[in-house]
């Protein structure tokens, strides 16, 4: 899946801030709840715990992302060669630079 967002043009920095904007959509829905709605306190948090639950599940994508980004830039930084690819006997890695 992430693979699949990094080819549709998602960058790790957009989902940094989809995670902060998820903090203060947090906040914004608490406090509308609180004020809007006559419920309670209760029902302010349900809906800022809901919408502030999110904001992990951004992080953790923009750090797959990045991850993703960085394999990227480290492949053209190689040349051709492919990362995660094994080595065959022709391949081995060099201990010169060590």
């Amino acid at each position: 899946m992430i693979n699949m967002l990094h080819k549709m043009g998602v960058k790790s920095n957009m989902m940094y801030a989809a995670a902060i904007a998820s903090v203060g959509a947090s906040i914004a829905a608490w406090f509308t709840s609180n004020v809007q709605e006559r419920a309670g306190v209760e029902r302010a948090d349900h809906w800022g715990i809901f919408i502030g639950e999110w904001a992990p599940t951004f992080f953790a994508m923009g750090i797959a992302l990045r991850m993703e980004e960085t394999r990227e830039e480290m492949r053209s930084s190689l040349g051709q060669e492919s990362l995660g690819e094994p080595y065959s006997e022709r391949r081995t890695p060099s201990r010169a630079g060590v």
